[in-house]
């Protein structure tokens, strides 16, 4: 499984680095370093939503918060 975190200018504003950071304990925490893949990208075209935007394998996802993020990390990421 591939996840990259926006890490634009937008993102950046909205916190992409913390994002970063959750993502990186939780896949440690979770066991999944040899499953899950985590990458910085530009621009996923989503810039006027809130949060940040992730992308995992081929789906985007948008509002990315250090509020929701467990969330969608177990949505996304756990579940599949």
């Amino acid at each position: 499984m591939e996840i990259l975190i926006c890490v634009g200018s937008s993102c950046h504003l909205k916190g992409s680095y913390d994002v970063i950071n959750l993502f990186k304990d939780a896949v440690k925490k979770n066991n999944l370093e040899n499953k899950v893949t985590l990458r910085g990208t530009f621009c996923l075209g989503k810039c006027a939503s809130s949060g940040v935007t992730i992308k995992v394998d081929n789906e985007i996802i948008t509002g990315v918060t250090p509020d929701n993020f467990e969330n969608v990390f177990n949505k996304y990421v756990l579940k599949k």
